[in-house]
């Protein structure tokens, strides 16, 4: 089997911009493993916030024996960018192989579309309401915050801007638990039904002490099945991501336990293309939460993208993935 990882560069159709800073690009690495008659492929995002670059990243792959299982994936590297692309490309080799879709490989049910967010990059209240106008349309919005009781400028502006849709919010670890009490019943009251990660991963140990008026979901402290035990009695939610879980198997396991141990699940994603979010429709299935808008944002994709309509985010083709 050969293994080969390239770097690819999709443009976005407009800044994007949340706490940590802004993009106007989602720079990506495509993963294809062949058997010399069949080739599968996987997206990863390389993720600055957990030490991976494109380089390091690469760097794991690389040195992945060129016969590696996804068995054998599963401890020969951590969860991560690295292992995820490997592991759905492996997935989608193994359906090309057997000549099915991926699905039946896993044992799933066929999936179905699901309704998706659509993220607004974080800006100015008066710049916030007239994107959540334009999107209006769309049933979920997801708002990036700042930090700050500017926050609440933001998101009323958002209400006032689309009126009718339902309201998720994303802190991007900006909050402090003082921050979090003042802002979740205004939150509450303008219909906002979950925040992510309020409070810095590592530093969260507040929210079990917290009365949750304002459902909280746990994305940068929950990275697979053995962060379930550090969330207990601090969560509500699980944000999965194929980026960080280290691939399609683990974030099928880890939704099966998250779900056992009481939390709701929602399915994220990186920014990235089509290919990126095909795996994650599997794990998206009646997900409390679906987060695939990734291709949404881009200005350009890959062939056979993903399809996005009033239902939601459609299972991929047989033609991109699995």
């Amino acid at each position: 089997m050969r293994i080969e990882v390239s770097r690819d560069v999709f443009p976005l159709a407009q800044v994007f911009t949340i706490a940590r800073g802004s993009r106007t690009e989602a720079q990506v690495l495509t993963v294809r493993v062949s058997d010399g008659v069949h080739q599968g492929w996987g997206e990863c995002v390389p993720y600055a916030r957990y030490d991976e670059t494109l380089d390091t990243v690469t760097a794991q792959i690389e040195a992945l024996p060129a016969d590696v299982t996804r068995t054998a994936l599963q401890d020969l590297l951590s969860p991560g960018a690295a292992r995820n692309a490997v592991d759905c490309a492996l997935w989608d080799l193994e359906a090309k192989q057997a000549g099915r879709r991926a699905w039946d490989v896993a044992g799933l049910a066929a999936p179905g579309p699901e309704i998706t967010a659509y993220t607004l990059s974080l800006d100015t209240p008066e710049a916030m309401r007239k994107q959540a106008a334009t999107h209006a349309f769309r049933p979920l919005l997801k708002t990036k915050l700042g930090g700050g009781e500017a926050d609440v400028a933001r998101i009323e502006s958002v209400r006032a801007g689309a009126p009718d849709a339902r309201i998720i919010v994303d802190a991007n670890e900006g909050w402090t638990p003082d921050l979090y009490q003042t802002l979740a019943p205004v939150l509450v009251r303008l219909g906002v039904e979950m925040v992510e990660q309020p409070l810095p991963a590592g530093a969260d140990d507040a929210l079990a002490e917290l009365e949750r008026v304002l459902p909280v979901c746990a994305d940068e402290s929950c990275h697979d099945r053995a962060s379930l035990p550090t969330l207990k009695g601090k969560y509500d939610m699980v944000n999965i991501k194929l980026d960080k879980a280290g691939g399609l198997t683990e974030s099928l396991a880890l939704r099966a336990a998250a779900l056992a141990d009481g939390y709701s699940v929602m399915m994220g994603c990186m920014l990235g293309s089509s290919l990126a979010m095909a795996p994650a429709v599997l794990v998206a299935q009646g997900a409390a939460v679906v987060d695939l808008d990734g291709p949404l944002l881009l200005a350009e994709d890959r062939a056979d993208p993903l399809m996005f309509d009033a239902a939601g985010v459609h299972p991929p083709a047989a033609a991109l993935w699995g």
